[in-house]
Protein backbone atom coordinates (compact mmCIF):
# COMPACT_ATOMS: atom_id res chain seq x y z
CA UNK A 1 0.00 0.00 0.00
CA UNK A 2 1.43 3.47 -1.08
CA UNK A 3 -0.01 6.38 1.15
CA UNK A 4 0.67 10.41 0.59
CA UNK A 5 -0.12 12.94 2.98
CA UNK A 6 -0.02 16.23 1.30
CA UNK A 7 -1.95 19.97 0.51
CA UNK A 8 -3.69 20.45 -2.97
CA UNK A 9 -3.98 23.63 -4.82
CA UNK A 10 -6.40 24.51 -7.86
CA UNK A 11 -6.93 26.67 -10.23
CA UNK A 12 -8.45 26.58 -13.57
CA UNK A 13 -6.64 28.43 -16.27
CA UNK A 14 -6.66 28.56 -20.09
CA UNK A 15 -4.89 26.94 -22.15
CA UNK A 16 -2.47 29.84 -23.50
CA UNK A 17 -1.62 30.17 -19.27
CA UNK A 18 -1.02 26.45 -19.52
CA UNK A 19 1.51 26.92 -22.08
CA UNK A 20 2.95 30.02 -20.71
CA UNK A 21 3.48 28.29 -17.27
CA UNK A 22 4.73 24.86 -18.69
CA UNK A 23 7.14 26.36 -20.50
CA UNK A 24 8.28 28.02 -17.45
CA UNK A 25 8.62 24.79 -15.59
CA UNK A 26 10.61 22.78 -18.11
CA UNK A 27 13.01 25.48 -17.22
CA UNK A 28 13.26 25.08 -13.22
CA UNK A 29 11.62 21.40 -12.58
CA UNK A 30 11.85 18.12 -13.54
CA UNK A 31 9.40 16.40 -16.23
CA UNK A 32 7.46 13.18 -14.77
CA UNK A 33 9.43 10.51 -16.91
CA UNK A 34 5.95 10.08 -18.44
CA UNK A 35 5.49 12.68 -19.80
CA UNK A 36 6.71 13.01 -23.27
CA UNK A 37 6.11 15.36 -25.65
CA UNK A 38 2.27 15.58 -24.91
CA UNK A 39 1.53 14.42 -21.64
CA UNK A 40 -0.15 11.02 -20.55
CA UNK A 41 -3.40 9.59 -20.35
CA UNK A 42 -4.86 9.27 -17.25
CA UNK A 43 -8.30 7.05 -16.57
CA UNK A 44 -10.39 6.43 -13.56
CA UNK A 45 -13.22 4.93 -12.30
CA UNK A 46 -14.80 6.37 -9.59
CA UNK A 47 -17.33 4.89 -7.31
CA UNK A 48 -19.93 6.06 -4.82
CA UNK A 49 -22.97 4.96 -2.64
CA UNK A 50 -26.44 4.46 -3.68
CA UNK A 51 -27.66 8.23 -2.31
CA UNK A 52 -23.82 9.60 -4.23
CA UNK A 53 -23.19 10.57 -1.22
CA UNK A 54 -19.77 11.59 -1.81
CA UNK A 55 -20.55 13.65 -4.11
CA UNK A 56 -22.99 16.09 -2.46
CA UNK A 57 -20.35 16.26 0.48
CA UNK A 58 -17.55 17.18 -2.15
CA UNK A 59 -20.15 19.77 -3.09
CA UNK A 60 -21.44 20.74 0.01
CA UNK A 61 -17.38 21.28 1.32
CA UNK A 62 -18.01 18.72 4.00
CA UNK A 63 -14.46 19.13 6.31
CA UNK A 64 -14.30 15.61 6.12
CA UNK A 65 -15.02 13.10 3.41
CA UNK A 66 -13.16 10.11 1.13
CA UNK A 67 -13.53 9.78 -2.74
CA UNK A 68 -12.59 5.78 -3.70
CA UNK A 69 -11.97 5.24 -7.76
CA UNK A 70 -10.00 2.66 -9.66
CA UNK A 71 -6.84 4.16 -11.93
CA UNK A 72 -5.05 2.76 -15.00
CA UNK A 73 -2.79 4.52 -17.54
CA UNK A 74 -3.29 1.71 -20.37
CA UNK A 75 -6.68 -0.06 -21.46
CA UNK A 76 -3.54 -2.67 -21.82
CA UNK A 77 -2.29 -2.89 -18.75
CA UNK A 78 -2.55 -5.89 -16.67
CA UNK A 79 -2.86 -3.95 -13.31
CA UNK A 80 -4.96 -1.15 -11.67
CA UNK A 81 -4.44 1.40 -8.48
CA UNK A 82 -7.05 1.11 -6.59
CA UNK A 83 -7.30 4.88 -4.22
CA UNK A 84 -9.13 6.21 -1.48
CA UNK A 85 -8.54 9.91 -0.98
CA UNK A 86 -8.96 11.36 2.26
CA UNK A 87 -10.04 14.76 2.37
CA UNK A 88 -8.76 15.87 6.17
CA UNK A 89 -9.31 19.52 6.79
CA UNK A 90 -6.48 21.32 4.25
CA UNK A 91 -4.82 18.20 3.70
CA UNK A 92 -5.41 14.70 1.37
CA UNK A 93 -4.57 11.59 2.41
CA UNK A 94 -4.16 9.01 -0.53
CA UNK A 95 -3.97 5.58 -0.16
CA UNK A 96 -3.17 3.45 -3.51
CA UNK A 97 -3.38 -0.54 -3.54
CA UNK A 98 -1.91 -2.39 -6.76
CA UNK A 99 -4.63 -5.08 -7.89
CA UNK A 100 -4.43 -7.48 -10.70
CA UNK A 101 -6.83 -6.95 -14.08
CA UNK A 102 -8.76 -9.93 -13.38
CA UNK A 103 -9.60 -8.43 -9.68
CA UNK A 104 -10.13 -4.86 -10.80
CA UNK A 105 -12.87 -6.13 -13.20
CA UNK A 106 -14.25 -8.03 -10.73
CA UNK A 107 -14.67 -5.61 -8.30
CA UNK A 108 -16.28 -3.40 -10.95
CA UNK A 109 -18.55 -5.92 -11.36
CA UNK A 110 -19.71 -5.88 -7.70
CA UNK A 111 -17.67 -8.64 -6.46
CA UNK A 112 -15.32 -7.12 -3.83
CA UNK A 113 -14.17 -10.64 -2.66
CA UNK A 114 -10.94 -10.37 -4.18
CA UNK A 115 -10.39 -7.73 -1.51
CA UNK A 116 -9.97 -10.11 1.37
CA UNK A 117 -7.36 -12.58 -0.45
CA UNK A 118 -4.65 -9.72 -0.18
CA UNK A 119 -1.90 -9.86 2.46
CA UNK A 120 -2.31 -5.73 2.86
CA UNK A 121 -4.57 -4.61 5.76
CA UNK A 122 -6.09 -1.90 3.85
CA UNK A 123 -7.74 -4.50 1.08
CA UNK A 124 -9.55 -5.33 4.07
CA UNK A 125 -10.27 -1.72 4.97
CA UNK A 126 -11.66 -0.85 1.90
CA UNK A 127 -13.28 -3.92 1.35
CA UNK A 128 -15.47 -3.42 4.89
CA UNK A 129 -15.69 0.39 3.49
CA UNK A 130 -17.19 -0.38 0.56
CA UNK A 131 -19.79 -3.31 1.28
CA UNK A 132 -21.04 -1.34 4.05
CA UNK A 133 -21.73 1.72 2.25
CA UNK A 134 -22.30 -0.24 -0.99
CA UNK A 135 -19.95 1.52 -3.28
CA UNK A 136 -21.04 1.04 -7.00
CA UNK A 137 -19.18 2.13 -9.98
CA UNK A 138 -20.66 5.61 -10.81
CA UNK A 139 -18.40 7.40 -13.67
CA UNK A 140 -14.98 7.12 -15.75
CA UNK A 141 -13.22 10.11 -16.26
CA UNK A 142 -10.56 10.71 -18.73
CA UNK A 143 -7.93 13.44 -19.32
CA UNK A 144 -4.61 13.75 -20.24
CA UNK A 145 -1.98 15.41 -17.81
CA UNK A 146 1.70 17.21 -17.89
CA UNK A 147 3.57 16.95 -14.61
CA UNK A 148 6.49 18.09 -12.97
CA UNK A 149 7.59 17.52 -9.85
CA UNK A 150 11.12 19.76 -7.85
CA UNK A 151 12.40 17.28 -5.98
CA UNK A 152 12.46 19.61 -2.37
CA UNK A 153 9.43 18.50 -0.22
CA UNK A 154 8.15 16.39 -3.11
CA UNK A 155 6.58 19.45 -5.10
CA UNK A 156 4.36 17.79 -7.92
CA UNK A 157 2.45 20.23 -10.46
CA UNK A 158 0.22 18.73 -12.85
CA UNK A 159 -1.96 20.04 -15.84
CA UNK A 160 -5.12 18.32 -16.71
CA UNK A 161 -6.99 18.84 -19.79
CA UNK A 162 -8.71 17.10 -22.56
CA UNK A 163 -11.40 16.43 -19.75
CA UNK A 164 -14.12 13.53 -20.71
CA UNK A 165 -16.58 11.17 -19.25
CA UNK A 166 -18.84 8.57 -19.40
CA UNK A 167 -21.69 6.86 -17.58
CA UNK A 168 -22.77 4.40 -20.11
CA UNK A 169 -20.15 1.99 -19.34
CA UNK A 170 -18.12 1.32 -16.60
CA UNK A 171 -15.54 -1.15 -18.71
CA UNK A 172 -12.41 0.27 -17.36
CA UNK A 173 -10.16 -1.81 -19.95
CA UNK A 174 -12.49 -0.89 -23.03
CA UNK A 175 -9.89 1.41 -25.46
CA UNK A 176 -13.17 2.46 -27.64
CA UNK A 177 -15.02 3.94 -24.99
CA UNK A 178 -17.51 6.56 -26.24
CA UNK A 179 -16.79 9.61 -23.41
CA UNK A 180 -18.16 13.38 -24.06
CA UNK A 181 -16.25 16.40 -23.09
CA UNK A 182 -17.13 17.77 -19.35
CA UNK A 183 -14.90 20.80 -19.59
CA UNK A 184 -14.21 23.45 -22.14
CA UNK A 185 -11.18 22.02 -24.21
CA UNK A 186 -9.64 25.91 -23.70
CA UNK A 187 -9.91 25.32 -19.93
CA UNK A 188 -6.95 23.16 -18.26
CA UNK A 189 -6.96 22.00 -13.98
CA UNK A 190 -3.56 23.39 -12.87
CA UNK A 191 -2.78 21.30 -9.12
CA UNK A 192 -0.11 22.21 -6.80
CA UNK A 193 0.59 19.12 -4.33
CA UNK A 194 2.91 19.43 -1.48
CA UNK A 195 3.85 18.19 1.51
CA UNK A 196 4.43 21.49 4.54
CA UNK A 197 5.52 24.07 2.54
CA UNK A 198 5.67 25.60 -0.70
CA UNK A 199 9.24 26.57 -2.30
CA UNK A 200 9.49 30.33 -3.01
CA UNK A 201 9.17 30.45 -6.88
CA UNK A 202 6.88 27.77 -6.63
CA UNK A 203 4.44 30.18 -4.94
CA UNK A 204 5.22 33.34 -6.58
CA UNK A 205 4.26 31.01 -9.51
CA UNK A 206 0.53 30.51 -8.14
CA UNK A 207 0.27 34.38 -7.15
CA UNK A 208 0.84 35.19 -11.12
CA UNK A 209 -2.37 32.74 -12.12
CA UNK A 210 -4.79 34.92 -13.73
CA UNK A 211 -7.56 32.85 -12.37
CA UNK A 212 -8.99 32.05 -8.93
CA UNK A 213 -8.03 29.18 -7.32
CA UNK A 214 -10.88 26.10 -7.71
CA UNK A 215 -12.47 23.85 -5.42
CA UNK A 216 -14.92 21.61 -7.72
CA UNK A 217 -12.79 17.83 -8.59
CA UNK A 218 -13.09 16.09 -12.03
CA UNK A 219 -15.07 13.68 -10.45
CA UNK A 220 -17.71 16.58 -9.67
CA UNK A 221 -17.61 17.92 -12.57
CA UNK A 222 -18.16 14.38 -14.77
CA UNK A 223 -21.01 13.47 -12.43
CA UNK A 224 -22.38 17.45 -12.39
CA UNK A 225 -22.27 16.95 -16.49
CA UNK A 226 -24.42 14.17 -15.75
CA UNK A 227 -26.99 15.52 -13.59
CA UNK A 228 -27.84 18.67 -15.84
CA UNK A 229 -28.12 16.21 -19.08
CA UNK A 230 -30.39 14.26 -17.27
CA UNK A 231 -32.65 17.55 -16.21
Amino acid sequence: MNQVLREEKKFLINIAEFRQKSHLLEQTLLQDEHNGIHGYRIRSLYFDTPYDRDFFEKQAGTELRRKIRLRIYDTEQTFAMLEMKQKQGVQQLKRSLKISREDAVRIIKGDLLPLLTHPDPFAAEIYAFMQIHAYRPVTIVEYRRKAFIAKENKIRITFDNQIVATESSFDLFDPNLNMNPVLDPYDVVMEVKFNGFLLGYIRELMNSINRSELSVSKYVLARQNAYQTHI
